[in-house]
């Protein structure tokens, strides 16, 4: 695990990478600001995880790390160990967790509450959505540490590494840790494209229903896509058995063929929208 820091005294803001091996976007995004080093106004920690997972490309080593927590030294899984040494060392401060995925290429957050920071950062970065989690949080990093994470793109993909570093200037801007200023300009020293969105009217919020299983090691098309509305009746996937069948409404979330082993993702209900900001309205 690497731990860096910008600034002096003791941050109260983290930025974590790599808690899977097969995500490299969020590295990438750590390293390179690690890289520019900017001028701060309260400190920050920058944390690439799990780097034996990242060196051999694989999604972790022995066990999943964001199932792990908050660890255990006695296990035998270095991911177990792992975790009770992350969740030390991000004791008393807000995180944001860079992800990617293999089912959805624009940015979204997933939150395990939906509170008044929650709202605040929704409205200051560039995502399309919010996902409650809440109902699904075993073993995760929201059950070590307050933690916001963002699924920043398609896996192994450009866009997702550029998208990571664009959500983290937006994070560090929100959360007082970069002055506006100096974000916009790496923002455009990086190429990563603006740090706030064009006009839009909110940031809606969908709560994780249920997940939507699937049998391992076999063949699934999913056929909608995901934060689209799925109909009562409607054919949203095939696989071994045929096709699969809503048997009533929801919205995809993480829908993917092969994102998960044993499930294809997660049947999501729209909850509300997040207002934007009023100089976005």
């Amino acid at each position: 695990m690497r731990v860096e820091q910008l600034g002096e005294g003791t941050p109260t803001v983290a930025v974590v990478a790599g808690i899977h091996g097969d995500e490299p976007g969020g590295v990438s995004a750590v390293e390179r600001l690690i890289e520019a080093s900017p001028p701060v106004e309260r400190p920050v920690m920058l944390v690439v995880v799990n780097e034996r997972a990242l060196e051999a490309n694989v999604r972790y080593v022995d066990t999943d790390l964001n199932r792990a927590f908050p660890g255990d030294r006695t296990q035998d899984a270095y991911e177990s160990k792992l975790a009770v040494d992350l969740a030390e060392r991000l004791e008393g401060c807000t995180v944001l967790s860079l992800h990617s995925t293999r089912s959805h290429p624009e940015p979204f957050m997933v939150v395990d509450q939906v509170d008044p920071l929650v709202e605040r950062l929704a409205a200051q970065l560039p995502v399309e959505s919010v996902v409650d989690t809440s109902d699904f949080i075993q073993g995760r990093l929201f059950a070590a540490v307050r933690t916001i994470e963002v699924e920043c793109g398609l896996q192994g993909s450009d866009a997702a590494a550029d998208t990571a570093l664009r959500l983290t200037l937006a994070y560090l801007r929100a959360m007082d840790v970069l002055a506006p200023d100096v974000a916009v300009e790496l923002a455009e020293e990086f190429g990563v494209g603006p740090l706030d969105e064009p006009a839009r009217t909110g940031t809606p919020v969908y709560r994780l229903a249920e997940q939507i299983p699937k049998i391992p090691d076999e063949n699934y098309e999913v056929l909608v896509d995901n934060f689209e509305h799925v109909e009562k009746g409607e054919r949203f996937a095939t696989g071994p058995a045929g096709d699969m069948i809503a048997d009533e409404s929801f919205y995809p979330v993480l829908l993917s063929a092969d994102g998960y082993k044993s499930m294809l993702g997660y049947a999501g209900r729209r909850q509300r929208i997040i207002d934007a900001p009023p100089q976005q309205q």
